[in-house]
């Protein structure tokens, strides 16, 4: 294979929508909110990926055969175990 297929589409397990959506050529898509229940979805245990879990068409590395960008969670773990949400900094509202 050349050129790896860029487009997938990619299917909410939890309520059925299904969504071609492009695939970056240059990084993996560990998170993606579904447009029909606003769920998260998160590469299966072994994937690298969402496209490699819940797409039409695995990733671009994939389908090279040059390996993920990412590696596969740990068996018994999930990637969100090691996803720290970003500290936002506030200060009080004056008045």
């Amino acid at each position: 294979m050349d050129e790896p297929t860029l487009s997938s589409t990619i299917e909410c397990p939890h309520c059925g929508l299904r969504k071609q959506e492009q695939m970056p050529t240059d990084a993996c898509l560990f998170f993606y909110e579904c447009a029909g229940c606003a769920r998260m979805l998160r590469p299966l245990r072994g994937d690298c990926c969402v496209f490699c879990s819940y797409g039409s068409v695995k990733c671009p590395p994939i389908q090279l055969q040059k390996g993920c960008c990412a590696q596969p969670a740990p068996a018994g773990q999930e990637l969100a175990q090691n996803f720290s949400p970003p500290t936002v900094a506030t200060s009080p509202i004056s008045g």
